[in-house]
């Protein structure tokens, strides 16, 4: 058995560098380590585990060998976004009860009804002109011109949940016009420059100026995403992990940290439209998925702790935080999601099964 005489739980946050430790250091078996490690690595896309992070009580205990390679990370980009929603609301500019119609008034007559929290849970039924157009085999939202609403909605707004990402994008924009300048001007000034986040290493697309505000994507579709390596990323999830503190210092509220992971879509909806089969049901938080019980009474992922939630993104793009075991996995890649041999969609039944394993290691206690 290993020796675990070292263990500490006190937290540490990094500098220009992650403080390092084996994972015994952090109360962990390094078999155990291993063998999660190894199922994930056979059960994954072309990228592997090259951009795999495993961080516990702040200490880096497992690293890919390109961990600092910079991509984007498509739908992870919407925890982003609601990110910048939540420090709007710490700062008493906007709530999650606004109403869409109140910023844009181009939303008044097709969804004078829509809020905030609705854009944040997918279920505002918006779509957009353009949005019937099939982009590269996607059907869920990828208009064009993502601002000009479609005069008919996909259903009366939080009665349907729908994972759509022109409304996504319509939201990233609202919240522009509430801050009044570009969301990632808010994130780095906020959240990247505070924790440290190397500013060569993340970058976020845009579709240009509305009402003469530079607008980043909202969904990360369309080339709009959150460009960042999996080490910037992790020091993002870190945040959350320790309830919006840094080190002493408060970045975002803990209670926005609290009522964005937690459910927010109830199981009893139903899903919006045929065109989108992405199910969050019983799952989804404020753009952050959830380990809550789908419809069938299953957790999303049944082997982690009922805590656990995660951003995700297509080609495999992860993001765990696991305040129970005060742990954060950062997986990223540029798998191609088709069905040839080493490129397929790690299935969430896979990242349940990867982070059994690693708690089969008896993880020491906090």
């Amino acid at each position: 058995m290993n020796d675990m005489r070292r263990f500490t739980s006190q937290t540490i946050f990094p500098n220009d560098k992650w403080i390092e430790a084996t994972p015994e250091e952090v109360g962990i078996k390094s078999e155990n380590l291993n063998e999660a490690v190894n199922f994930l690595a056979q059960n994954s896309g072309r990228s592997s585990v090259h951009k795999l992070m495993i961080v516990r009580h702040g200490r880096l205990i497992y690293k890919g060998d390109r961990i600092n390679e910079v991509h984007p990370v498509w739908s992870c980009t919407k925890s982003f976004t609601s990110t910048v929603l939540g420090l709007l609301i710490d700062d008493n500019k906007t709530q999650l009860s606004i109403l869409a119609k109140d910023i844009l008034p181009e939303m008044a007559e097709s969804y004078p009804t829509v809020t905030l929290f609705h854009f944040a849970t997918m279920t505002s039924g918006y779509t957009a002109e353009g949005d019937a157009v099939i982009i590269g085999g996607e059907t869920h939202g990828h208009s064009l011109t993502p601002y000009s609403p479609d005069p008919v909605p996909l259903f009366a707004p939080g009665t349907k949940f729908a994972y759509w990402d022109s409304a996504e994008n319509q939201f990233a924009n609202i919240l522009t016009q509430i801050a009044k300048e570009p969301l990632d001007a808010v994130f780095k000034n906020r959240i990247a420059d505070p924790i440290g986040m190397n500013g060569n290493k993340w970058h976020w697309g845009d579709f240009g100026k509305v009402n003469d505000l530079k607008v980043v994507g909202g969904a990360g579709n369309l080339d709009h995403s959150i460009n960042i390596s999996a080490n910037e990323i992790a020091r993002f999830a870190l945040l959350f992990l320790n309830e919006g503190n840094w080190n002493g210092n408060q970045i975002i509220s803990r209670n926005w940290i609290k009522q964005a992971t937690k459910v927010q879509v109830p199981p009893t909806l139903e899903l919006g439209t045929h065109l989108s089969e992405t199910h969050g049901m019983g799952v989804y938080g404020l753009n952050w998925w959830v380990n809550g019980v789908r419809p069938n009474g299953i957790r999303l992922w049944p082997d982690a702790p009922a805590n656990t939630y995660a951003a995700s993104g297509h080609n495999n793009n992860k993001v765990f935080i696991i305040p129970e075991w005060d742990m954060v996995i950062v997986r990223l890649g540029l798998d191609a999601e088709v069905l040839v041999a080493g490129d397929g969609k790690i299935s969430e039944d896979t990242w349940s099964e990867f982070l059994g394993k690693i708690g089969d290691s008896d993880i020491a206690p906090m």
